[in-house]
């Protein structure tokens, strides 16, 4: 039996998009011959995927999981709805969501860990569905928020299955005191940020580049006034403090009762707690975000085949 070389189940892998184990396993049923490994991974289905790998993924599910101070976030992709509704495709996320938050948020880190029951890695079980389902799919993204004493918890907004939906949100919560009404407060800020779409934690955290631009906007907006350049300076600040509402958290209002600044309701919070209370972070996952969907003209395509 021929000798199979970590080197060539690589060349077979990247050829046809199949697992590291089955690329193994057709080399050994093909005596290392690299065309006929091909062949058997065909025949078996498990070469399809390299072939829809360049199709749009921008459907699928966000998976949020949440264990006392430890929680995680997923998002994978799909091509269509339907496949979101598919409970092959709902436990995968599931289990990856767990795996995520057993070993950490580094999404290349989180492909190579092992799916359970399978004698495959995350990217190759993927790989395997992808096959078996017939769409692209992708590991896209996860995270994970950890304290050192109090809460993270966890938000799905319209959840298709238990912590599986298209918009999920973690909040993580320092503080000695009372931990179900600090559970109770995390969830409630976090429906907040699910709704708020904040962009940054606290104003440091705003991104400078982005930050630049809103303020050279700001200011040619303000010249149009023909006001004094140092009216026209207050003019800007003013406009970055509302800025600052729209997209930092701490300074936003609760969406809850409409009048208080996130920042108060956490500093309130300590009454109700027992203890003070540090907002320190949050991930909010919505899905398919940022992702250019392919938009298709049906007249247009029709008439091009008629030509």
């Amino acid at each position: 039996m021929a000798e199979i070389s970590a080197a060539l189940v690589k060349e077979l892998r990247d050829k046809t998009g199949a697992g590291m184990m089955d690329c193994k396993k057709a080399l050994a049923e093909a005596g290392g011959d690299m065309e006929a490994a091909v062949d058997w991974l065909r025949k078996k289905g498990l070469a399809a995927a390299a072939k829809k790998s360049g199709r749009v993924a921008a459907e699928g599910l966000v998976g949020v999981a949440a264990d006392g101070t430890i929680g995680a976030c997923v998002e994978v992709n799909a091509e269509t709805d339907f496949v979101a509704r598919n409970e092959t495709f709902q436990g995968f996320v599931t289990k990856v969501t767990d795996i995520a938050l057993k070993t950490g948020g580094d999404v290349e880190a989180l492909k190579t860990q092992a799916f359970p029951g399978t004698g495959r890695t995350v990217a190759e079980e993927l790989t395997h569905m992808v096959a078996t389902i017939g769409e692209n799919m992708n590991l896209r993204r996860s995270a994970r928020l950890t304290v050192s004493d109090g809460v993270v918890a966890s938000y799905m907004h319209s959840a298709l299955a238990p912590g599986l939906g298209k918009i999920g949100v973690l909040v993580a919560l320092e503080s000695t005191g009372d931990k179900a009404k600090l559970a109770e407060l995390g969830r409630q800020i976090a429906m907040h940020v699910a709704a708020a779409r904040p962009e940054a934690l606290d104003i440091a955290d705003v991104d400078a580049s982005a930050l630049e631009r809103e303020r050279n906007v700001l200011a040619e907006q303000a010249r149009a006034s023909g006001k004094p350049e140092d009216i026209i300076q207050k003019m800007v600040e003013g406009r970055i403090r509302k800025y600052y509402e729209e997209v930092v958290l701490l300074e936003q209002v609760f969406v809850v009762d409409g009048e208080t600044k996130i920042r108060k309701v956490v500093e309130n919070a300590a009454k109700t707690v027992g203890a003070p209370v540090k907002l320190t972070a949050f991930v909010r996952y919505a899905l398919g975000e940022g992702i250019e969907k392919e938009t298709t003209d049906f007249a247009a395509e029709v008439a091009s085949m008629a030509r």
